[in-house]
């Protein structure tokens, strides 16, 4: 383990060591762009650092879901759609490297080029990338599958497309985008949209698609059967173009993956222990200690990994909606944390082994460092210093329990706070200043079972107060509608948070979006001093200024107490079988994306 950290402080020092301006410099076609320093990896990489370009091929992984699905399209708003398929089953010009958060390498796109100060940025499609259909991926497809998502896929496909002046062909296999906003990461983000097939859908209403359409892609895996809301089943493609490119060596090396979906977690879990599903990942630290001694665990049949990360914490929690007026004041809210009782919780869940997650961004080099805010930090807020919450430059720290049941001191706290806010407790019942009983919905998909747990010793808590809050449990289906349409008032949640936070951090907490249906602003936060940083933050050009913008962020989020954190890991618990391999260097984000099933092998 220290091993590991002490190469991730030598990358990141590495990644961050030179510091961009203003100006930049890719003059001609290069093989991947980074926003902050020189690609790591030359053209002619054997492999990606965190891959084995050696890695047997062949076999099959069973993974699980707890859900249900009903449709096949994942870039829409519309349905249901098996998450993985953004990742799996379709590919885009360039493709991440895990182990450096600010760098691309060409997928589809065999070379890069940018304008001087990227204004423009220039995609050459490699002429062996083809779909699985045999046909040539081509510019027309391209730009018919930017302008598509762009203007009817999902919101997080559109904020890219509104700062697209113009896009052109410029050759055979050439593609240039031209923006019209002065934003360096533009150029990075334009290569990672996923490519359609463009004649797959003429004829067709792409927002309506659902499970009658398989996606005809251009990735290594392709759906070759399914049931709805029961499974989906994925198969390499025995041609597939890119299996010799350095990026792809040594990934995608399953030849099946078949994906079981279950009513609840624990049936989920019953199915891992009679070995009808290969992988189970366990957020629960306790139940990992106690409760894999089951015969497969205990007879070898069973693996138990630990894969560490740097990568931020991000937001774990019960997310209050802020468009909800009893939410709205900062002393109700901080009331609400007081009498959430983590430690005593943490005890009752996991044995108190998990810590509590103190900010968005913490665990990381990017998180805000304890206490008063520096110098930079401060300058950057000081014109919303009036509406700036208490803590946000002193310094906020999340509430701390005797962990007894009780919690006296806390809720002692919030009842002061409550009473400052205008409530009053009559007959048992808290009430405002109109005479109405303070009462809250928190909703839940049937089946989460751990927030669950949570929720009923939070409800008993806040009854002492005089607060009726109650669990909904629904439906996958229903779940997505109310949370499109931010129908509700308390949500369970998690807002992962990465390494090279840019434009996307626009999507979870611009005042823009926040009314947008769809938008993953899910706390409807409308703040002059975020919309301040966020612009900021995508024209930063060092690693100073990134650094004091994303601690800026996290001080205003943080001590807006918009959400109750529950607890976070900085390891990923995997169980798997045992046949089941992964190579011993593992990148700096972990077990996130690109790593299971990606550079995992079977022996």
């Amino acid at each position: 383990m220290f091993s590991y950290y002490l190469r991730l402080t030598k990358v990141m020092a590495f990644i961050f060591s030179i510091k961009m301006i203003a100006t930049f410099t890719i003059a001609e076609p290069q093989h991947a762009i980074s926003m902050y320093s020189n690609p790591a990896l030359p053209p002619d990489f054997v492999s990606l650092p965190y891959a084995n370009p050696n890695a047997p091929q062949g076999g099959e992984v069973r993974l699980g879901e707890v859900g249900s699905f009903d449709s096949l399209n994942p870039h829409i708003l519309k349905g249901r759609s098996p998450w993985q398929l953004r990742f799996w089953n379709y590919e885009t010009l360039m493709g991440r490297s895990w182990d450096e958060p600010f760098t691309l390498y060409g997928l589809l796109a065999e070379s890069i080029e940018t304008g001087p100060n990227r204004e423009w940025v220039e995609f050459r499609l490699r002429p062996e990338a083809k779909f699985a259909d045999g046909s040539p991926v081509t510019v027309d497809d391209v730009i018919w599958s930017y302008e598509t998502l762009g203007t009817v896929g999902h919101w997080r496909y559109r904020g890219l497309w509104g700062k697209i002046e113009r896009m052109e062909q410029t050759g055979p296999r050439s593609i240039r985008m031209t923006f019209n906003k002065d934003n360096a990461e533009l150029a990075l983000l334009a290569g990672m949209r996923p490519i359609l097939k463009k004649t797959q859908w003429d004829g067709k209403d792409f927002t309506a698609s659902g499970i009658d359409i398989i996606p005809i892609t251009s990735a290594p895996y392709q759906i070759t059967d399914f049931q709805a809301g029961r499974f989906i089943k994925l198969e390499k493609n025995p041609n597939y173009w890119g299996k010799n490119l350095g990026f792809r060596r040594g990934t995608n090396n399953l030849d099946r993956i078949r994906i079981e979906y279950f009513a609840d977690a624990s049936v989920y879990f019953e199915a891992f222990k009679t070995g009808n599903i290969d992988i189970y990942r366990e957020g629960n630290a306790e139940k990992w200690a106690t409760q894999f001694d089951f015969p497969r665990s205990l007879n070898g049949a069973i693996t138990k990994s630990e894969v560490p990360h740097a990568r931020p914490t991000g937001m774990r929690g019960l997310f209050m909606n802020m468009r909800k007026k009893k939410f709205q004041d900062w002393r109700v809210r901080e009331a609400l944390i007081q009498a959430f009782n983590f430690e005593y919780i943490n005890e009752t869940q996991n044995g108190g082994r998990q810590n509590r997650i103190s900010s968005y961004f913490s665990n990381s080099v990017l998180g805000l460092i304890p206490g008063a805010a520096r110098k930079d930090v401060v300058a950057l807020l000081q014109p919303f210093k009036t509406e700036l919450l208490p803590g946000t430059l002193a310094g906020y720290n999340l509430p701390v329990s005797d962990g007894t049941l009780s919690n006296r001191k806390n809720m002692r706290r919030a009842q002061k706070l409550l009473q400052k806010a205008g409530y009053a407790v009559r007959d048992g019942v808290l009430m405002d200043k109109d005479g109405l009983p303070f009462q809250f919905e928190i909703l839940m998909r049937q089946g989460a079972q751990e927030y669950l747990s949570i929720a009923e010793i939070y409800i008993n808590a806040l009854e002492r107060l005089g607060i009726k809050a109650t669990v909904s449990l629904v439906d996958g289906a229903q779940y997505t509608e109310r949370l499109n349409k931010a129908e509700f008032d308390m949500v369970p949640y998690s807002r992962g948070l990465s390494l090279s936070p840019g434009n996307e951090q626009y999507l979870y907490w611009s005042s823009e979006v926040t009314d947008n249906e769809g938008t993953r602003n899910i706390i409807g936060i409308k703040s002059k001093a975020l919309d301040y940083l966020l612009a900021q933050l995508v024209e930063a050009k060092s690693e100073d200024q990134l650094f004091a913008i994303t601690r800026a962020m996290d001080r205003v989020l943080t001590a807006g107490r918009y959400v109750i954190p529950i607890y976070y890991e900085n390891v990923s618990r995997i169980a798997h079988k045992s046949e089941l391999k992964f190579p011993k260097y593992t990148p700096i984000y972990g077990d996130r994306i690109g790593f299971l099933p990606d550079v995992w092998w079977q022996e």
